[in-house]
Order: C-alpha cells, then sequence, then structure tokens
C-alpha cells in the first residue's frame, strides 16, 4: 500500500523543482518528505528526497529556529544561541523582580509594615505587575500623578479612566477600586 500524502506544496526556482509533503506512513506515523528536482540538460531529472519523521519534527524546527536565530545576529562574531538567550533573559529582568529585595514593594512591606511605604508602592502591590517596558511602581506614578497625587481622587477613578493607562486592564482596575470602596466602608462606619 502507498503511503497517504494529506498535504503538498510545491514551487520552482528555475530548472530547480521544490516539493514538500506531509504524510501518513503504513504504521501511522506522520513525515515530512521534502523532494528537490532538478531538470538536467538532457531534459532528464535528477531528485534528492529528505524525509523527517513525527518524532523528529521537533529537533527539526528547534533547528531551523537556530539557525534563523544566528543568520540573525550573523554579524556579531562569535555569538552563539545560548549567549542570545541569555541576552534575552537579561533583557527581560527589568521588572521589579530584578529589584534588590528591600526595595521590592512586597517585601518592603512585609520586613518594615506599611507605614514606610510610599503611595506608588502600595497602589503597586494592587496593581501586582507593570509592563515589559515599565514596573507596577512606574505604573502606580503615572496613575497617581494624573490626580496630583492626591489619593482620595483615586476613589472616583472608573474603569474606563483607569484602563487609559497602558498596563491596567479590568481585573487592575477592580483590585483599585475594590480597595477604595473597603477604604471607604472601614472609615464610614
Amino acid at each position: 500500500m502507498k503511503n497517504k500524502t494529506i498535504v503538498s506544496e510545491s514551487f520552482s526556482n528555475s530548472n530547480k523543482h521544490y516539493f514538500l509533503d506531509f504524510k501518513v506512513a503504513d504504521n501511522h506515523t506522520n513525515y515530512i518528505q521534502i523532494t528537490r528536482s532538478d531538470q538536467m540538460q538532457d531534459g532528464s531529472y535528477t531528485r534528492n528526497q529528505v524525509i523527517v519523521f513525527e518524532e523528529d519534527f521537533y529537533f527539526l524546527i528547534q533547528a531551523f529556529s537556530s539557525l534563523f536565530q544566528s543568520a540573525a545576529h550573523h554579524d556579531q562574531q562569535n555569538v552563539t544561541i545560548k549567549d542570545l538567550f541569555h541576552e534575552k533573559k537579561r533583557g527581560q529582568a527589568n521588572g521589579i523582580k530584578s529589584w534588590d529585595p528591600e526595595l521590592r514593594p512586597r517585601d518592603k512591606l512585609f520586613n518594615n509594615g506599611v507605614s514606610v511605604m510610599d503611595d506608588a508602592e502600595l497602589l503597586a502591590i494592587l496593581i501586582h505587575s507593570g509592563t515589559p517596558s515599565e514596573s507596577a511602581v512606574d505604573l502606580s506614578s503615572r496613575i497617581l500623578e494624573s490626580i496630583d497625587d492626591q489619593i482620595s481622587k483615586l476613589a472616583e477613578l472608573s474603569h474606563r479612566d483607569l484602563c487609559c493607562f497602558n498596563g491596567m486592564g479590568l481585573a487592575k482596575s477592580c483590585s483599585i477600586m475594590a480597595a477604595m470602596e473597603l477604604g471607604k466602608r472601614a472609615f464610614a462606619k
């Protein structure tokens, strides 16, 4: 029995023809068959094939990914994929988690109490996270700045008002609004 072709793509470039086939073998194993067919001057064809079985798809994709990453940075001599990975990780370490523990709002509150916290730090704890380019403390500072650093005005902001700030969504605005309402209720009695 002939192996079944599920999907096939082909393209040509001059006298070279390429065929990419996704197939199922008799034993129900999936594989990719890549065929290159070159037309010779006498009109005949030569064919070369590569077959990649399903269990190797991950490695093929990983290999292509590494190859393309290397190609993107080919002008940087002696840079490995491992170096690029660590460089990316370092670039992501600009949030509060990269700060010294005694400066992180939650740690500061836990170790020193709420009285030493400024408004932006307290609000950052409610917000929980910032954006890739801005910490929760910076986002909190922007929100407070917009209300002239008057905490009482924070209770007047709606979901729509809060969500106008990049990095704020429904969940974060709900946290702030709930905390403000709890504060109102605590002092109303």
